[in-house]
């Protein structure tokens, strides 16, 4: 007799990550039915997805998570506010993750998934592993002046504590920062990137013909790694279907990039930024309390927090189709795309 097919339930289910996990969801035969919950409307019909069920809902509120995971064979929690404000992002991620934990470890689910971040190692000093590589034995510290860093590790924390006891398996994601074509935020994070598209052609033609014009992004020369969207998704889905063993996995793709292979790609110029001025510009970013905190990222520049995906690969049998070139060039070529579309839809 077949196995009863696994109902999930998605917390985040319309974000970057969210849409490609729940289309690779669709795809398995193992899965039959997939519950998912977010703030914003929604229609799964849009995107041809058969077995979603959505409703709305926040998982700041305890009674809806309650309903959500009530039948859940798996609960995979992807809400997260990555920037806004901190009192915002704290209610969501600290809060609204315990009421995810505990209800799901009452409802007796037989897995939780929930993907955290690289940002939780922090951004000090002394993080590195063997080779300079971030193993999963690496503690997750989090970095205090960097919100989303801090309670990334709050939240790894908080998850242990509401599991504790519990008959609940918990599958624990740290990817590097994914990118891809659905997942725009790399992209989207940059000043002023989308400003050549909207430039009168005149001025435009006057770019392409005096190079020198073009935007110039400062290079630390700090290399990152990229994961690409699908790739963290076919993780998600191993760890639904209960392979390989519970615990901590690293993702990011092969390879690094630096912000100079970010400026080639989008086509402007990068400059070289001595280590002690971008010590120093992240020192002032931290003591100007009044500053957005998209500001703060410059922290995650100040030293490279690169990550070892051995345990993922072994473990889990993942294999990342996409290597970090690869990841930048979709997702720059899907945000080229969309700002044509936007100027066609504008004349």
């Amino acid at each position: 007799m077949p196995s009863p097919k696994l109902t999930v339930a998605v917390t985040g289910p319309t974000g970057e990550v969210g849409t490609a996990f729940v289309a690779a969801l669709e795809r398995r035969p193992e899965v039959g039915r997939i519950l998912g919950m977010a703030r914003r409307p929604f229609s799964p019909a849009d995107h041809g997805w058969k077995k979603v069920e959505y409703r709305r809902g926040d998982i700041l509120d305890r009674a809806a998570v309650d309903a959500l995971v009530a039948e859940a064979d798996v609960v995979v929690h992807l809400a997260f506010i990555i920037v806004t404000g901190q009192g915002e992002s704290r209610d969501i991620n600290l809060l609204g993750s315990r009421n995810v934990f505990e209800a799901t470890a009452a409802a007796g689910a037989r897995r939780l998934v929930y993907t955290s971040s690289v940002a939780a190692y922090g951004f000090g000093d002394d993080e590195d592993g063997e080779d300079g590589l971030l193993t999963e034995e690496s503690p997750a510290r989090g970095y205090e002046r960097h919100p989303y860093s801090a309670q990334k590790a709050e939240v790894e924390a908080v998850l242990d504590e509401a599991l504790s006891g519990s008959e609940t398996d918990a599958y624990v994601f740290r990817p590097c920062v994914v990118a891809g074509p659905q997942a725009p935020l790399l992209i989207d994070s940059i000043p002023f990137v989308d400003l050549g598209s909207r430039l009168p052609r005149a001025v435009q033609a006057l770019f392409e013909q005096v190079p020198i014009l073009k935007p110039v992004l400062p290079d630390p020369g700090v290399p990152f790694q990229l994961v690409h969207h699908d790739d963290v998704a076919a993780a998600l889905v191993a760890a639904v279907l209960g392979a390989g063993e519970a615990g901590v996995y690293n993702l990011a793709g092969e390879g690094e990039i630096t912000v100079a292979d970010l400026a080639d790609e989008i086509g402007w110029y990068s400059i070289p930024v001595p280590d002690l001025a971008m010590d120093a510009t992240a020192e002032l970013v931290a003591r100007l309390p009044f500053l957005p905190d998209e500001a703060k990222w410059i922290e995650a520049l100040r030293r490279p927090v690169l990550m070892d995906t051995t345990r993922a690969r072994e473990r889990l049998g993942w294999a990342p189709e996409h290597d970090a070139r690869d990841t930048l060039r979709q997702t720059v070529a899907a945000h080229r795309a969309e700002l044509e579309a936007e100027t066609q839809r504008g004349t």
